[in-house]
């Protein structure tokens, strides 16, 4: 892998990490059609992390808040004292991200298999143009007023299987996570904030798993591609913060749907190609 290329693959992940248009199936669709070299799987866990990054920069105060609501209530639970009514914001948004995140268990008995639809190019074109429509049609919904006080479990629970959901390649994570937020009534700001804080345990998760079978097998970084790795880290994460802004600023503005028409596009084409039989570089 090149200089250029890990630059390339960086700006890829910080776009698609974030825009509701789905980072995986991007990946799948430019290998196939384009010829585009796979990462290996050590560069591909660092440039998650850099988008992780990313989301902790953006929202650092939720999660330096949420981090000390955390041991707060451990505290809380051994005091003579208990706090009374209401508890604090940050402490209820670690409750809401927990329940949210427990539909993905349920999807790990079954991940190889549903990683394996990422092979097919037309079950990824398809999938793109079905997060088309969950985008149009969270455009069309009423805005929504419900924040961290007044979500419910079963409203995240909800948010969560659609972040089950999106774990099938070429649906997007953002976009249907997001879009059910919309749906179960949640302000659009807080739709994307807790769509993005609720991959931090999901992402870091995967990340150090990952990251640990890569060090048993490959037994660490090739000092020869650590520049390489930096620089395709360095800017999926730029790319990603700006990402996140982007996401926001359209969200508030009703224009999330905007992103369905280029879902809708990227997947038509890549129908007619694969008709078509047709590939930008010789098969292998």
């Amino acid at each position: 892998m090149t200089s250029f290329m890990a630059i390339i693959l960086g700006f890829v992940q910080g776009v698609a990490e974030f825009l509701p248009i789905s980072s995986s199936g991007h990946l799948t669709l430019f290998q196939h059609f384009f010829g585009m070299e796979e990462p290996d799987q050590l560069f591909n866990v660092l440039l998650h992390f850099a988008t992780l990054l990313a989301v902790c920069v953006v929202y650092w105060r939720d999660i330096w808040n949420m981090i000390v609501e955390f041991f707060r209530f451990f505290g809380d639970m051994f005091s003579k004292e208990p706090r009374r009514g209401n508890p604090p914001e940050a402490r209820r948004m670690v409750l809401l991200i927990i329940v949210g995140t427990l539909p993905l268990f349920l999807v790990l008995p079954i991940k190889d298999t549903v990683e394996a639809f990422g092979n097919n190019p037309l079950f990824v074109c398809g999938a793109l143009l079905i997060t088309g429509c969950i985008l149009f049609l969270s455009d069309q919904m009423a805005r929504g007023h419900k924040t961290v006080r007044s979500a419910t479990l079963l409203d995240v629970l909800l948010v969560g299987v659609a972040q089950g959901l999106a774990t099938i390649p070429g649906l997007s994570r953002s976009g249907c996570t997001i879009s059910a937020g919309m749906v179960r009534g949640f302000d659009r700001k807080f739709a994307v904030r807790y769509s993005f804080l609720m991959s931090l345990p999901a992402v870091l998760g995967a990340t150090l798993l990952e990251v640990l079978d890569v060090m048993e097998l490959e037994g660490g970084v090739p000092a020869g591609d650590l520049p390489k790795y930096l620089m395709g880290m360095a800017v999926a994460a730029v790319v990603g913060y700006f990402s996140i802004k982007l996401v926001n600023l359209l969200a508030d503005r009703g224009k999330f749907g905007a992103f369905a028409f280029y879902c809708w596009g990227a997947g038509g084409l890549f129908i007619l190609l694969n008709v078509m039989g047709w590939t930008f570089v010789p098969a292998a």
